[in-house]
């Protein structure tokens, strides 16, 4: 999955406009695009943040992205299981559950 450098103008910009704005130019166009980590490494972090905090609406795009940056779904799985530990264990088999629909989608 490229990413789409409009993505969020297409997805939202008709009722926020400028949310969509900084989510193409600062987020993805800036934040995602820094040298510091690689895009795998800030799709872990993004993920295991996501998981963690119960944001079960982002996990599928975070999801797919993260396997765009190389992740593995067996390493998807490992996250979860880890992060059960750290952000409990409803959150880890919420995430597990988007993991799944993610495959059944298909």
């Amino acid at each position: 999955m490229p990413q789409d450098p409009h993505y969020a103008r297409k997805a939202i910009g008709d009722i926020a406009p400028k949310l969509a704005e900084l989510t193409d130019e600062v987020l993805f166009g800036d934040i995602w695009a820094r040298p510091g980590l690689a895009p795998r490494e800030r799709s872990i972090a993004t993920v295991a943040a996501l998981i963690a905090l119960n944001r079960a609406e982002q996990l599928p795009f975070h999801l797919r992205r993260a396997r765009d940056n190389g992740l593995t779904d067996e390493e998807l799985v490992e996250l979860t299981t880890h992060l059960a530990f750290y952000g409990g264990w409803p959150v880890a088999m919420s995430a597990l559950a988007v993991l799944r629909q993610l495959d059944d989608s298909h």
